[in-house]
């Protein structure tokens, strides 16, 4: 018998009789699993890391060089109880921003907005050439978009896993 779902494989006590569970985005975690109480934002395990390249200050705007050809257009929070828009941003090491979301998405571009009203000084906050990373909001959809993961150890040490093609 087969059954699936990342919150069944997490909340099953009694698996008798199951030969395979088919838990999605169990090993990465995202933003849809987290509003639905699955896990902390802490357990996310994958994000995006992009690079300010831009800003529209008039908007309080951050553009970054990773839109949705980067981050999927999956926009799975849109009806739980926090819209995160295309992801949650981070510091480059992983410190959530929480009032600054992933708001917009173009082909290769992405806008960082703050949530509550726009930033005026978001160019001083996020100059050119800062690093950010996104949290996705559907780790599958985000992860098919990208050939390799560079994985990033406690130590700091980054090695690449290929991804592994076909369903």
């Amino acid at each position: 018998m087969s059954i699936g779902s990342t919150p069944t494989a997490l909340s099953a006590e009694h698996l008798d009789g199951v030969t395979e569970v088919r838990a999605g985005v169990y090993v990465m975690f995202d933003l849809v699993m987290h509003n639905v109480g699955v896990c902390a934002l802490s357990d996310i395990a994958l994000s995006v890391l992009t690079t300010v390249i831009g800003h529209q200050e008039d908007k309080g705007w951050a553009i970054v060089d990773a839109g949705w050809m980067a981050m999927s257009r999956d926009r799975g929070t849109q009806r739980q109880p926090r819209d995160f828009g295309y992801g949650l941003v981070c510091s480059e090491h992983g410190e959530v921003l929480g009032e600054y979301l992933m708001t917009g998405a173009n082909q290769e571009h992405g806008i960082v907005t703050r949530t509550d009203t726009p930033d005026r000084e978001i160019a001083q906050r996020f100059p050119v050439g800062t690093r950010l990373r996104i949290l996705p909001n559907h780790a599958c959809a985000t992860g098919a978009q990208h050939p390799e993961y560079q994985a990033l150890a406690e130590d700091g040490t980054v090695q690449a896993w290929p991804r592994f093609y076909g369903w």
